[in-house]
């Protein structure tokens, strides 16, 4: 039996946080991608919102400096070894470039918030509430989702804007997260939230 809960929604300053939407899981020629075009497209759609708004944004993508970093995760996804600083994948899908005043966090792990400055990052923005997309839903997404309430912020999932290899798990973490983590709302709606404000 799922828990009663309450939709929390948007605060006053969102901040747009695109998880991993790099060329190594948006290409599915790279051992990590997979077919997303759809959400890409989501996600130029938050992106036009959020910089008309003028609201936050921060990308996240997955480097490998040395051997020693991330040992364990490595050994388990071998495919992760290809994730090096002068890799092609390594580097934001071209569809979505961050502008110049848009920040790129490099992380090692699942989580955008593990290991990272992300927290200080969106204090520094005065961020109220985080609105997460990217890949995968499963993995990245959801390790990002769990955190961004850990550091107390209301979460929003952007639906249409996140994506997994295997659509199971996909719909499986969407009713998880929003029956206890975060509110997974249409892309639309959000779009529309944040217009309606302006």
């Amino acid at each position: 039996m799922d828990l009663a809960r309450n939709s929390i929604g948007l605060g006053q300053r969102p901040a747009l946080i695109l998880v991993d939407m790099i060329n190594g899981f948006t290409d599915p020629s790279c051992p990590l991608g997979a077919e997303c075009e759809s959400v890409v497209e989501h996600n130029k759609l938050l992106l036009n919102a959020f910089r008309q708004a003028k609201l936050p944004i921060i990308y996240t993508t997955v480097v490998y400096n040395t051997s020693s970093q991330a040992k364990v995760f490595r050994a388990k996804i071998n495919a992760l070894n290809l994730l090096t600083p002068d890799s092609h994948w390594v580097k934001v899908d071209d569809r979505l470039k961050p502008l110049a005043n848009e920040v790129l966090i490099e992380k090692r792990w699942a989580s955008a918030f593990f290991a990272t400055d992300l927290a200080q990052q969106l204090i520094a923005l005065g961020a109220d509430s985080l609105v997460v997309t990217g890949l995968t839903t499963s993995g990245c997404v959801r390790a990002t989702v769990v955190d961004g309430l850990q550091h107390d912020y209301p979460v929003i999932v952007a639906k249409e804007a996140v994506g997994d290899r295997n659509q199971a798990a996909h719909e499986a973490n969407l009713y998880d997260m929003h029956a206890k983590y975060a509110d997974v709302m249409p892309c639309a709606q959000i779009v529309q939230n944040i217009q309606q404000r302006n």
